[in-house]
């Protein structure tokens, strides 16, 4: 470990800058940047990032040298405030919070009021004058502390203070006195002390580095890990630990705690959005045990909230901290999140950082802010996350539709979602893998709810603001929330929601509108949504920086429909045995399958062709001269028969064949590993009328649709699982002869290409030779992933999860490409292929098409264009313009 272990701030002077998050973490960096531009920001100092990550390597130890510059530093930050760490009369209070490079709101743990013990709370009593606050601070530490630090569980002390309240009949907390604090501070330690086995420890200094290892350690909890995993962010990147002289929102009615966005990170209108809390400490404001209130006049009316807003409460204070705010958004170029103290009237800021956002809210101040002149166009196309898109590109409720509303909270997150009442993460978690829709439903969330909220459809909390946890994670992962629905009572042990007189238990049917805030009782329709406005705005500018075109996987005239809505520019795979599957279609084929020789297989292929023609005419019409990639027949022809007695019996009985003629064909073409079996072009060698079946609908189409048009389709015929040059030249030989006589049949010229998949580790090695034969290389990934691993993609989940949680791999390769192994044949097959054939067209058409990360390196390889779903065209659109402008630099 190399150089500085601590960088201070405060005084209007920092010894770092926004510039080193790496080191110092979102939260430090940004501290140190605000005290740079001279804002009122407690002093303090962050413990960089390094040093969290030698902890973990040398044995959860520190450097020898951290413990002496902790002490130089905090004997700074008390020269500056006027008091010391420990001292009884004037003590310095500390808060010790984490902050890694990248926000992970509410993963890693917060101590504040540290400090406080039996001598110091009477110093901090002394000094403010005020002993109900002093005792208020203290166990809210001890809470705090214990549950973080000391593992002792956040419940059993709401317990104790829940039991004294109603014993001494109080309904708030802050109705109890500083004697009603001191009994429950009492009761507290004992419970500490029943706990642990130890009194509530007294030495300050023991406190401070309790923390600070607590902080440390919850970088590796289970919940921060799960986030980690949710958000792509490595493990090796460790978080700093930021300790600040503490500054009081709950030291009386001139004091205030609050947090706010510059703007709305729902919609992403440019209004000042946030919520505070008289008389409180910040962790009252996103924990949602107290209703917030707003901080402006307009959002209290739009609220119909009867509690005042800041606005008008303080009046002089909300003037500075518009002015403040105003000035953060200007010097870092985008929407801040900002947490905010004010004590005794006088505005501290504890806290800013670009804010979380939902996508419609993203794309929006993107567009704004260029507009504005604050960011380029290119710069709005980089800021928005491409995986995100997909909150935009699914149905919302439908308008007309009737809804039984049953309640109504805080819009926390847009969306609507319908599925199960569940009331445990757990449990959500547990569904979600059997296959069924549920929404979460919780009195509150907390940071261990995270893998039930990523399970769950939406998320139902019945306390909580617009800044919960609840709210924050759920715009993070693009899910609908509805927080704060007051008039919904949540029984966990009964089982049961209740509002309005009904009563939903356990996997009753819900559905929540997080753009509105309602929740309705059973399923609403839903409607496609709108894809203009500013998601139109930032395409075309996506669309003018990039290089690589987006194309589309489809077969069915719907998909290709919406894939065209969403900016296709072709279909570049058309999986043709999926058309082979419905109705009249899988008897034929059955027929085909079952025939005794060449003559009977013709016999039912003809039966076939018509439908072929007319779905390939539907697919060239809908794509208007747009390129159409069609692979001919890939699976082995088992997966057409039926396998169980009573579907042989059935299809026996259809075909007018004995079932033990029927089992016997099947068992002929059983195949241990069809994966690597009779499959693709070996299936064309052997038997050859089925590809000529293929290519003459697909020429008699485009052939039909020429003639309609005045414009004929180039059809792209893609023979896939070629190993070799032969056998590809066997089947191209037959897609040209059959070419050729659709010609002469229909007197109509016809242009097309023939190439291959490349998805065998062979094929790329030899696509040198491979490319005098095919005119294009589609690279099928998800098989190519397969047979460059030896691993099923269909089985590898057992162990795949497994070998990323022991670091063999950072992620599933079937999900983002190996970009060193299965990339590495990628790129050697575009180069041989170039080399032979310098106009070949590259694509690639596996899963892999629709992820951002795989998309950038098929920039950087320089493939012509990626095919993906229709639902992922506008997040490979936007992935394909960032890479181009990566790529420049």
């Amino acid at each position: 470990m190399n150089g500085k272990l601590v960088y201070r701030f405060g005084n209007g002077k920092a010894d770092g800058e926004a510039g080193m998050r790496n080191l110092l973490g979102g939260k430090g960096a940004n501290l140190a940047e605000m005290a740079n531009l001279g804002l009122p920001v407690p002093p303090g100092f962050t413990i960089t990032t390094e040093v969290c990550t030698g902890y973990y390597k040398n044995g959860r130890s520190y450097p020898t040298a951290l413990s002496g510059d902790v002490d130089a530093a905090l004997a700074e930050v008390g020269r500056i405030v006027g008091s010391t760490f420990g001292d009884a009369a004037n003590p310095l209070l500390v808060s010790v919070r984490s902050g890694a490079r990248a926000s992970m709101p509410g993963m890693m743990d917060t101590v504040l009021n540290l400090g406080l013990n039996d001598e110091t709370v009477e110093g901090l009593a002394s000094r403010a004058k005020d002993r109900r606050f002093a005792y208020d601070s203290y166990r809210r530490f001890i809470h705090m502390y214990s549950d973080v630090v000391l593992g002792v569980e956040h419940h059993q002390f709401e317990d104790i203070l829940g039991e004294y309240k109603d014993e001494k009949e109080l309904g708030l907390d802050t109705e109890l006195t500083a004697e009603d604090w001191l009994k429950v501070i009492a009761k507290y330690k004992a419970c500490v002390e029943k706990a642990t086995g130890r009194p509530f420890p007294q030495d300050v200094k023991e406190q401070l580095w309790g923390a600070i290892g607590a902080v440390f350690q919850s970088w590796m909890s289970a919940r921060a890990n799960t986030y980690r995993k949710l958000h792509n962010i490595p493990e090796d990147w460790g978080t700093a630990v930021n300790v600040q002289a503490m500054v009081f929102g709950n030291l009386g009615d001139t004091s205030a705690t609050g947090v706010a966005f510059t703007r709305n990170p729902s919609t992403g209108a440019h209004e000042l959005y946030g919520e505070f809390l008289v008389n409180a400490q910040g962790e009252d404001v996103v924990a949602g045990i107290r209703t917030p209130q707003n901080i402006t006049e307009v959002a209290r009316k739009e609220a119909g909230s009867r509690a005042p807003s800041l606005e008008s409460l303080m009046p002089e204070t909300f003037t500075e901290l518009t002015r403040t705010f105003a000035r953060l958004e200007k010097h870092y170029r985008d929407m801040q999140d900002m947490e905010f103290t004010i004590q005794g009237g006088k505005l501290w800021m504890l806290q800013t950082r670009a804010g979380k956002r939902t996508a419609k809210a993203a794309l929006k101040i993107a567009v704004d802010l260029a507009n504005e002149g604050l960011i380029s166009r290119e710069e709005a196309v980089r800021r928005i996350d491409p995986g995100s898109l997909d909150q935009l590109l699914h149905p919302t409720l439908d308008p007309n539709a009737r809804r039984d509303i049953i309640g109504q909270g805080l819009p926390a997150s847009p969306g609507a979602a319908s599925g199960e009442i569940v009331f445990d993460s757990d449990e959500a978690e547990k569904l979600k893998e059997q296959g069924r829709a549920v929404i979460l439903v919780r009195i509150e969330t907390s940071p261990e709810d995270i893998h039930g909220m990523h399970a769950a459809e939406g998320i139902l909390t019945t306390r909580g603001g617009m800044t919960s946890h609840a709210a924050v994670v759920a715009r993070g992962m693009g899910k609908p929330c509805v927080s704060g629905a007051g008039n919904i009572r949540v029984d966990y042990r009964q089982g049961t929601l209740s509002a309005l007189g009904t009563v939903l238990e356990k996997g009753d049917i819900v559905t929540i509108d997080g753009s509105t805030g309602q929740v309705m009782k059973g399923a609403v329709p839903t409607i496609k949504p709108e894809l203009s406005g500013d998601f139109a705005t930032i395409m075309e500018w996506a669309d003018k920086a990039r290089r690589m075109k987006v194309r589309t996987n489809a077969e069915t005239p719907l998909d290709a429909r919406a894939a065209r809505e969403f900016g296709a520019e072709g279909i570049g795979l058309c999986r043709t045995e999926h058309m082979f599957f419905e109705g009249d279609r899988i008897v034929a084929m059955r027929e085909m399958i079952l025939a005794a020789d060449e003559k009977g297989r013709r016999a039912a292929l003809a039966k076939i062709l018509p439908m072929q023609r007319k779905d390939f005419i539907e697919l060239f019409e809908i794509m208007a001269g747009l390129p159409v990639t069609i692979r001919l027949l890939d699976p082995p022809l088992h997966e057409f028969l039926p396998h169980s007695e009573a579907e042989i019996a059935e299809v026996a009985t259809a075909l007018s064949v004995s079932p033990d003629s029927l089992r016997s064909r099947v068992a002929e073409l059983h195949e241990f590993n069809p994966m690597l079996g009779h499959r693709g072009v070996r299936l064309a060698v052997s038997y050859p009328e089925i590809a000529e079946m293929q290519a003459r609908a697909i020429f008699e189409a485009a052939a039909e649709v020429g003639r309609r048009t005045g414009t004929p389709p180039i059809p792209e015929v893609m023979v896939p699982l070629v190993a070799t040059k032969a056998e590809l030249d066997i089947v191209r030989d037959r897609i040209v002869a059959i070419a050729e006589e659709v010609r002469k049949e229909t007197g109509n010229k016809l242009d097309y290409l023939v190439g291959t998949m490349i998805e065998l580790p062979r094929a790329a090695l030899r696509a040198g030779d491979i490319a005098r034969s095919a005119e294009f290389f589609s690279f099928g990934t998800n098989d190519l992933t397969q047979t460059t691993f030896g691993i099923s993609r269909d089985d590898s989940a057992r162990f795949l999860n497994e070998y990323a949680a022991k670091g063999v791999i950072k992620t599933d390769p079937f999900v983002s490409l190996d970009t060193e192994g299965v990339g590495e044949l990628v790129q050697i097959a575009a180069e041989r292929g170039r080399a032979t054939r310098s106009g070949i067209k590259l694509g690639i058409c596996g899963e892999h098409g629709g992820d951002p990360a795989s998309i950038q390196f098929c920039e950087k390889v320089g493939l012509d264009y990626v095919s993906c779903s229709p639902f992922r065209v506008p997040i490979a659109r936007l992935a394909s313009a960032q890479a181009a402008l990566a790529k420049r630099g």
